[in-house]
């Protein structure tokens, strides 16, 4: 239930305070003073996209915040609960903000949250019913998701469609896998390709940086053996070297240090140069012994290399890319060699899925059959007291059909949903869209709304302007049955009619003004004499004549005896 609503800075509204109680709440004003505002308002609450040009003239944005009792409805208390926000005295706070830069924050509680899960939480409290939804009942998908909600089986419609579309992707791609049979043949080969030839390669990592070193030296062999050669000899002791003259000065500084001991550290550090110098030499001597120079190695390095460049073009840009180009081809080559296996565990998939469709499809089309009788009998009743006494209605279900003919399952199973209507006697049957006027289809609705309040835990339903197109006795019977509503449901309902505004438990006015050089929208509770001068100016658009008021007075005392004020 919408126990309060506050709005502040949103189209001709600078801030209104509103309080709905139980029963029938109804909401009257002249035309263009705002009702449609109050409307949009509650859509934001509702989940309805914001509009920025809705923000008042003046201001940075607008603010629309409401109070639902979700205390008995276990539905909402679930959804709730595994969001872990928590309701206070069973009460929770609904706050959305519309920025001129098109964002603002929504608030469930103190919880952020985004405007899909505020449409969530808004549909399990709130049932909003506006002009547009008499188009949606145009529909005939929207007859087959009334009829489902009426039957108690959205859930397994749900598991219907998504069976369905799981095979549906199933037969895509196997489907995929027997149109690509060509093209995988044609890449296979090449995968095999691929393989076998880096694989003859025997690639070793770190092989190239190898090879390059291996054919440096190779190509100026004889620079380096001379530079070699020429550096030992400097060295070597037998040629007059370093080695020899470091030999002569070793024992030279070696006597010196027997006569002055301060040489002895010098010594000892000419002793260890000598040896190190000894050792360079040797090796030096050593390395210039095992240059080997092969022409035939030097153009085995190159073709080598020139392999390895070929394969790092064609797959990678190093050896290691290589490999890994392999082991991924080797996959792929895996992968394509199962292509029978996984083509007939695709086959036997869809098989699984296909029976399984056909028997939930056939499952949810006899509940749907036994549950369409039941709404047929009892939306025929509604609309025989909404004035529609010499109508017939049906809903009637159908084999869905291919363009060619032919019975076929969709995603929602093997039945087309229509209501058809024939609103006086001797009419034959005829879909709602092509017979139904503006006012039976606001009859046949709030006949479906009706019926549908009385299976859910949706406790607030919220009519704009149901009674279109009516007048005289049907605007009576409407207002008869909505009273009727709200003993079951808080109801609000913008109305224009008197027959209606007289019948309700909370009157609210809404209405347009100037204060200063500005045009706002008043709204607020009325009661006794304002009451009857709004019921007046409702019945013949004079709130002061004595026609009017005495009309007023009677229809207060015919239809709201039990009427506060």
């Amino acid at each position: 239930m919408l126990e309060e609503l506050s709005v502040r800075n949103y189209a001709l509204i600078e801030q209104a305070q509103l309080e709905f109680g139980r029963g029938l709440n109804v909401l009257s004003g002249e035309t263009g003073a705002g009702k449609s505002i109050l409307v949009g308002a509650l859509s934001l609450l509702y989940g309805g996209k914001a509009d920025i040009e809705a923000i008042r003239t003046g201001a940075d944005e607008a603010v629309v915040s409401g109070v639902f009792v979700v205390e008995g409805n276990p539905d909402t208390k679930a959804w709730l609960h595994e969001r872990g926000i928590e309701a206070e005295d069973g009460r929770v706070l609904v706050r959305r903000t519309v920025k001129r830069t098109g964002r603002g924050p929504i608030y469930l509680q103190a919880t952020p949250t985004t405007r899909a899960e505020l449409a969530e939480f808004s549909s399990l409290v709130l049932d909003l019913h506006g002009q547009h939804e008499h188009q949606s009942l145009l529909s005939e998908d929207q007859h087959r998701k009334l009829l489902d909600r009426y039957a108690g089986i959205e859930s397994e419609v749900l598991d219907l469609q998504q069976r369905f579309q799981a095979m549906t992707s199933a037969r895509r791609r196997y489907d995929e896998l027997v149109a690509a049979e060509q093209n995988r043949e044609r890449e296979r080969e090449l995968l095999e390709f691929a393989v076998n030839e880096i694989f003859e390669a025997q690639l070793q990592p770190g092989e190239e940086e190898e090879l390059e070193h291996e054919r440096k030296i190779l190509s100026q062999h004889e620079k380096l053996f001379a530079q070699l050669e020429q550096s030992y000899s400097a060295l070597a002791e037998s040629k007059g070297g370093a080695v020899l003259r470091m030999r002569e000065a070793r024992t030279s500084l070696s006597t010196a240090s027997e006569i002055d001991e301060s040489l002895a550290h010098a010594a000892q550090r000419l002793d260890s140069l000598f040896y190190d110098l000894e050792d360079l030499a040797e090796e030096l001597r050593g390395h210039h012994q095992t240059i080997e120079f092969t022409p035939e190695r030097l153009e085995a390095c190159e073709d080598r290399l020139a392999l390895i460049h070929r394969l790092e073009k064609k797959y990678g840009r190093s050896i290691e890319d290589v490999l890994r180009y392999c082991e991924e081809a080797q996959e792929k080559l895996t992968a394509l060699e199962n292509f029978e296996t996984e083509k007939a565990s695709l086959a036997e998939e869809i098989g699984v899925y296909e029976q399984q469709v056909r028997s939930l499809a056939q499952k949810v089309s006899t509940t749907r059959a036994k549950a369409a009788e039941r709404l047929s009998s009892v939306i025929l009743e509604v609309l025989h007291t909404l004035g529609m006494a010499n109508a017939t209605f049906e809903v009637l279900l159908t084999r869905k059909q291919s363009a060619d003919g032919k019975p076929i399952c969709g995603s929602t199973g093997i039945d087309a949903v229509a209501f058809m209507i024939a609103p006086n006697t001797g009419e034959p049957l005829k879909p709602l869209r092509n017979i139904a006027s503006g006012g039976e289809i606001s009859r046949v609705m709030l006949a479906i709304k009706t019926i549908l309040a009385e299976n859910d835990a949706i406790s607030c339903l919220v009519f704009d302007e149901v009674d279109a197109g009516i007048g005289g006795q049907v605007a009576v019977a409407v207002g008869e049955h909505l009273r009727a509503l709200a003993r079951m449901k808080q109801v609000l309902c913008i109305t224009h009619l008197a027959t209606i505004a007289a019948r309700a438990d909370n009157h609210i006015r809404v209405e347009k003004g100037v204060e200063g050089d500005r045009t706002v929208t008043r709204i607020g509770e009325i009661s006794g004499e304002e009451r009857k001068r709004e019921i007046a100016r409702m019945l013949a658009g004079d709130r002061e004549a004595e026609v009017s008021l005495s009309h007023a007075e009677e229809l207060l005392l015919r239809y709201g005896s039990s009427q506060r004020g």
